[in-house]
C-alpha cells in the first residue's frame, strides 16, 4: 500500500471517528439563520443525528482498521456529499474542511490502486451471471 494512501485513510478515518464520537460528548454551539433552521429540523427528526454519527463512526473504526475499506468509502459517499452542499449553501466557513475531505474521498474511491478497482465494479453497465456452482450444499 502506497504513503499517500495510508495517510489518506487514516485522516479519513480520523476526522469521521473524530466528529462522530464528539457528537456524543460536546455540545453543538449555538446555530442561526438558515443553518440554525436546517440544524432544528434535524434535530426534531429524534433519530437522524444517531444514525448519522452512528454510522459515521463505524466508517471511521473501517477505515482506521483497513477492514472493509471500499464499503466504507461507498457509505460515506452521500454523507460527503451532504457536508459539501451544507457548507457550500448554509455554512460557508467549513468549506475548507468539507474540500479536503471530499479530496480524501475522491483520491481514495477513484484514483488509488488499492481501492479504486472494488469501487469501480459497481459501475458496470452488465453484469454477467456467473454459472451455479456445485459448492453450497443442497437442503433438504
Amino acid at each position: 500500500m502506497s504513503k499517500v494512501t495510508l495517510i489518506a485513510r487514516l485522516l479519513l478515518g480520523f476526522i469521521f471517528l473524530g466528529a462522530g464520537i464528539s457528537f456524543f460528548f460536546t455540545t453543538p454551539p449555538p446555530l442561526e439563520g438558515a443553518m440554525g433552521d436546517f440544524f432544528k429540523g434535524m434535530m426534531a427528526t429524534q433519530y437522524f443525528f444517531y444514525l448519522l454519527k452512528g454510522t459515521e463512526i463505524t466508517c471511521g473504526l473501517l477505515l482506521l482498521s483497513g477492514m472493509f475499506v471500499p464499503l466504507a468509502l461507498v457509505v460515506l459517499a452521500p454523507i460527503i456529499l451532504n457536508i459539501f452542499l451544507v457548507h457550500s449553501f448554509l455554512a460557508v466557513e467549513g468549506l475548507p474542511l468539507a474540500l479536503v475531505i471530499g479530496v480524501l474521498e475522491i483520491y481514495l474511491a477513484i484514483i488509488s490502486k488499492e481501492y479504486s478497482p472494488v469501487i469501480k465494479l459497481l459501475f458496470r453497465p452488465k453484469v454477467e451471471h456467473l454459472p451455479p456452482s456445485n459448492k453450497w450444499p443442497k437442503s433438504a
